[in-house]
C-alpha cells in the first residue's frame, strides 16, 4: 500500500499541495522555536536569557503542535471526504480497511517529511530574527549566539510527521468506520472542554489584580471555550440553519445546501471560531495589561515583556494558520463543486446566481462562526477586566474585534468567492460531463 500511496502522489500531486503547506508552515515555525532550547543550551549563556529562550520555545512549541495537528488535520479531513468514492472502490477491489488506512498516513507521512525538510532553511532564517527580537528587546544578551541544532531539526521532523500521520488516521477512519462509538467520545470530549473552560475563566476571579499568572486562567478559559463551541459547530450550525429565514433564490439555495452539508462545512467553523475567540481575547487582554501598567508608572519587568511577546507572537501564528486552514478548506470544497455548479446552470441559474449562493453560505458561516467564537473570548476578557481594573467591558475590545471580524470576512469571502468564480470559468457542460 505504501507503493501505491506513491503512486498517489506522483499521479496527483495537486491534491496534496495544501497538506504540504501546512506541514510546511507548521514544521517552519516548531523548529524556529525549539531551536530556542538549543540557543540557550549553549555555554555562557545567562540564566535570565536562558529562562527567556527556554520559556518562548516551550509555550508557542506547545500551541504549535496543536496548531499543525488542527491545520493538516483539516486539509486531509477534505481529501479523504472528497476520495470517499476512491476508496470504496478500493474496498470493493479487495483492499480491507487496515490496508487503505495505511495508504492514506503513508501519503500523509510522506507530504509531511518533505514538508518539513522545505522549512529547514525557513525556520534557521526565523530563528535568528526571533533571537535579534528578543535581544532588540533587552530580553536576551547580545552576547548570545544563535544555535540550530538538533532538538529543533528532530521536534520539527517528529511533530510534523506524527501530527499528519495521526490526522490521516483520524480522517480515513471517520470514511471507513461503521458505528457510533466516535458520537460518543466526541461528546465527552465537548463537555470536558467547556466545563473545563468555564472553571478556568472562573478561576480569575480567585486571583488578585497584581498576581502575574491573572492572564494566564482567561486566556485558556477562553481558548478551550472555543475548542467546545468548534467540537459543537455541526450541531450548532443545523439550529441556526433551522431558524433562519432567508427569501430569493440564492438565499433559499444556500440555507438547503448548507443543511444538506452542514457536517462538512462545519469543519470551516473550527478555524473562524478559535481565530475570533483566542486572537481577540489575547490582544484585548495585553492591551488592557498594558494599559494598566502604563498608569500606574511602572515599568515592564522582563517577564512581563515575554508575557507580551509571547501573546502577539501566539496571536500571529493562530492567524497565519487560520488563514491556511480557511483557504484549504473553503478551496478545497468549493472546487469540489464543480458538478454541482454546472447542474445548476444547465437547470437554468446565472453565474451571479451561482455565486450569491457561495456568498450567501459564507455570509452565514462567518456570522456563526464570529458569534461563537465572541463569546468564548467574552468569557475570558471580561473576568480578567473585572479583576485588573474593576470594569466589565474594555474599551479596546470593540477595536480589536472589528479589526479580526474583518480579517475572517475577507479571508472567507475572498477565497469562496475567488474559487466559485474561477470553477465557474469551466462551461456547463464539460463539467457536468464526468458524472455520465
Amino acid at each position: 500500500m505504501f507503493v501505491l500511496a506513491l503512486r498517489s502522489i506522483r499521479q496527483r500531486p495537486g491534491r496534496f499541495l495544501a497538506t504540504l503547506l501546512s506541514a510546511f508552515l507548521g514544521a517552519a515555525i516548531i523548529m524556529t522555536f525549539n531551536s530556542m532550547h538549543d540557543t540557550a543550551g549553549q555555554p555562557g549563556v545567562d540564566a535570565v536569557s536562558s529562562d527567556t529562550l527556554g520559556t518562548a520555545a516551550g509555550v508557542v512549541g506547545g500551541y504549535g503542535t496543536l496548531l499543525v495537528f488542527f491545520a493538516v488535520a483539516s486539509t486531509l479531513t477534505v481529501n479523504v471526504r472528497q476520495r470517499a468514492a476512491e476508496l470504496e472502490l478500493l474496498r470493493c477491489s479487495g483492499a480491507t480497511p487496515a490496508q487503505i488506512k495505511r495508504m492514506v498516513v503513508g501519503e500523509a507521512a510522506v507530504v509531511a517529511l518533505v514538508g518539513a525538510a522545505l522549512a529547514i532553511g525557513p525556520a534557521m532564517l526565523g530563528g535568528r530574527a526571533l533571537l535579534d527580537m528578543f535581544q532588540d528587546g533587552g530580553q536576551v544578551a547580545r552576547s548570545v549566539e544563535y544555535s540550530f541544532g538538533p532538538i529543533a531539526l528532530l521536534s520539527g521532523v517528529d511533530i510534523t510527521l506524527l501530527a499528519a500521520a495521526g490526522a490521516a488516521f483520524l480522517a480515513v477512519r471517520r470514511v471507513t468506520r461503521r458505528g457510533g462509538g466516535r458520537a460518543g467520545a466526541r461528546r465527552f470530549l465537548t463537555g470536558a472542554a467547556l466545563v473545563t473552560g468555564v472553571a478556568g475563566a472562573c478561576t480569575t476571579f480567585l486571583l488578585s489584580a497584581t498576581d502575574e499568572m491573572l492572564m494566564a486562567p482567561a486566556a485558556y478559559g477562553a481558548i478551550l471555550l472555543s475548542v467546545g463551541f468548534a467540537l459543537l459547530s455541526p450541531r450548532l450550525l443545523k439550529g441556526v440553519l433551522r431558524r433562519l429565514p432567508l427569501s430569493g433564490a440564492s438565499g433559499w439555495l444556500a440555507v438547503r445546501n448548507l443543511r444538506e452539508r452542514s457536517g462538512e462545512l462545519a469543519g470551516i467553523l473550527v478555524p473562524l471560531i478559535m481565530f475570533t475567540a483566542v486572537s481577540t481575547a489575547t490582544i484585548t487582554m495585553q492591551a488592557v495589561e498594558s494599559d494598566a501598567v502604563a498608569a500606574s508608572g511602572l515599568v515592564k519587568s522582563v517577564d512581563a515583556k515575554n508575557l507580551e511577546t509571547l501573546n502577539l507572537t501566539i496571536v500571529g501564528i493562530i492567524a497565519v494558520f487560520v488563514c491556511v486552514m480557511l483557504v484549504n478548506s473553503l478551496y478545497a470544497a468549493t472546487t469540489y463543486r464543480s458538478r454541482e455548479f454546472g447542474q445548476q446552470r444547465l437547470a437554468g441559474a446565472t453565474p451571479g446566481q451561482v455565486l450569491g449562493v457561495v456568498g450567501a453560505e459564507g455570509a452565514i458561516l462567518t456570522v456563526t462562526g464570529v458569534f461563537l467564537g465572541t463569546v468564548a473570548a467574552l468569557a475570558g476578557v471580561v473576568p480578567f477586566t473585572v479583576v485588573r481594573t474593576d470594569g466589565v467591558l474594555p474599551e479596546q475590545f470593540l477595536g480589536t474585534w472589528l479589526v479580526m471580524v474583518s480579517v475572517t470576512a475577507a479571508v472567507t469571502f475572498g477565497t469562496s468567492l475567488s474559487t466559485a468564480r474561477h470553477v465557474l470559468h469551466t462551461p456547463a457542460v464539460r463539467a457536468v460531463a464526468p458524472a455520465a
